[in-house]
């Protein structure tokens, strides 16, 4: 009898523990956020969540208004989208809400590297001394011989001006994330393949091989983050892992010329560190994700909306014109092809404008904190909430901000001067009268906003710069329309197409 007892109690024992963990017996305490836990235990609104994440966010704040807590994979989430809310959010002390375990977790998972307090620092100082500064104008140098090396290299005064007709996304992608790996990771020795010619064919042949490979992995991206991949594509993202451990390891750097101090430098602090090297190969693949994952992406947009509007187009290239003519490097017939500076790049507000419209457009980053202790949050309109120790908080901007009618007029519209005054300085924009501090975020806000930003910001603009003076450019179909997002993507960065689209171009001269 006593046994009976004994096991019902341990059979009751782990029923009630196991309903507990599927968040049954969570209820809503006093002041905090609404609560939605959906009808599925522990899944909550998972799927709804993955399958359009923008469109349940805005179904959410239609119900529940501007900050709601909802379960999601065994996670309760508080959204807050009240963008007057996000300057105390990003503010507020790591001991109450941090990022990193949330990051943690995910880069694990999708790039098998486990780091640490001490990595996270070294990564800290590298960006800021090679992504920023004087460490900002020597990569810029490198990103513009890289561009050269794939971009220009055929280029030759008298050349026929013949149209050539490419996939637009395909293009931008791949010579955008081609340039940035060679400028970062290095190149062929001269030596070693011959001569410097031969050394830059194999650049741009190893360079197209990895690409491929990347765009496989980059595919699989969304579901491998979420732990959703399905098991042939499983054994494909660990067969991608594996591959890019062996052709980004830190061994296969050493025989390489020009690799940037943002690589070698955070490669010697880690194994300064004592972290072995296969963890730091690992760390290898992060960084190419972090750097190269939304740069061709975005530059793709980013020609796309201007392609779309000829009165953009004109601005931009007429001001890309005015640069170079002013920095004696108009390019004309028979002028070599232009080398551009970071200093020239400081001279375009237009192109800037453009460039954080695009962002405005089609980055979608989910910016999540961890609730590490009990939290006070006061919206603008003068409620107070309690955030539960435990659970996430998330932001996304997108929604929120980037296409709030309310912040940006006619929010769906691309509006090339949309950031900038006539006079060339930024814009200011308001809500309900009240100057706004956050009127687009595609790099994130606080302790992590993306150290590379002003990086992948001068790689995008060397493209856009020299696509715009070298070649004439058009849409093959005049009346294409701007394809959908991707909404498989939501949360990771710059949204990518449903379909590519066919464009075509030629020297100018």
């Amino acid at each position: 009898m006593v046994l009976w007892v004994i096991l019902l109690c341990t059979l009751v024992s782990s029923l009630l523990g196991g309903l507990y963990v599927l968040g049954v017996f969570r209820t809503r305490r006093p002041n905090e956020p609404p609560l939605d836990k959906g009808t599925i235990p522990w899944l909550g609104y998972l799927l709804e969540f993955r399958k359009d994440s923008s469109e349940f966010l805005k179904r959410m704040q239609r119900k529940h208004g501007d900050v709601f807590t909802v379960l999601i994979g065994g996670y309760y989430f508080t959204f807050v989208m009240d963008p007057f809310c996000f300057g105390a959010i990003v503010k507020e002390s790591r001991s109450k809400l941090d990022f990193r375990t949330h990051a943690a977790k995910l880069v694990v998972r999708v790039f098998g590297y486990k780091p640490t307090k001490a990595i996270r620092n070294v990564a800290r100082t590298a960006s800021t001394k090679h992504l920023m500064g004087d460490g900002l104008t020597v990569l810029t140098q490198a990103t513009m011989e890289s561009f050269q090396k794939l971009l220009l290299f055929n280029l030759s005064p008298g050349e026929k001006r013949v149209w050539q007709e490419e996939n637009l996304f395909h293009y931008c992608y791949n010579i955008v994330f081609r340039a940035g790996y060679l400028a970062l990771y290095g190149t062929e020795r001269p030596q070693g393949a011959g001569n410097k010619e031969k050394a830059e064919e194999q650049d741009r042949l190893h360079s197209k091989q990895l690409f491929q490979e990347f765009r496989k992995y980059d595919r699989l991206f969304p579901r491998l983050a979420f732990a959703m991949l399905p098991p042939k594509d499983k054994r494909e993202a660990e067969r991608l892992k594996r591959h890019f451990w062996s052709m980004l390891s830190v061994r296969k750097a050493s025989q390489k010329d020009n690799v940037s101090g943002w690589i070698s430098d955070q490669d010697q602090l880690l194994a300064e560190h004592g972290v072995p090297e296969y963890m730091r190969d690992r760390f290898m693949l992060l960084l190419l994700w972090a750097s190269q994952g939304n740069t061709g992406p975005t530059a793709f947009w980013l020609l796309l909306y201007l392609l779309k509007h000829p009165e953009a187009l004109k601005a931009v290239r007429d001001e890309v014109d005015k640069v170079s003519r002013e920095s004696g490097k108009e390019v004309k017939a028979g002028s070599p092809p232009v080398s551009i500076t970071r200093d020239m790049l400081s001279q375009t507000p237009l192109l800037d404008s453009a460039l954080e419209e695009t962002l405005r457009l089609v980055a979608a980053p989910l910016l999540v904190r961890g609730v590490l202790e009990d939290t006070s949050l006061q919206t603008s309109g003068g409620t107070e909430f309690t955030l539960r120790k435990g659970d996430r908080l998330a932001l996304f901007p997108h929604i929120s901000v980037h296409m709030n009618p309310e912040i940006h007029e006619e929010p769906h519209k691309f509006k090339y001067n949309r950031f900038v005054n006539p006079d060339g300085t930024k814009r200011d924009f308001y809500r309900n009268g009240k100057k706004l501090k956050f009127v687009n975020m595609p790099w994130g806000a606080g302790v992590s906003t993306c150290p590379g930003r002003f990086f992948a910001t001068a790689e995008m603009k060397l493209f856009v710069f020299l696509m715009l003076s070298h070649f004439d450019l058009e849409l093959v179909n005049e009346e294409e329309e701007i394809p959908a997002l991707d909404v498989s993507r939501w949360g990771f960065g710059t949204m990518q197409p449903v379909r590519d689209v066919r464009f075509r171009y030629r020297p100018r001269f």
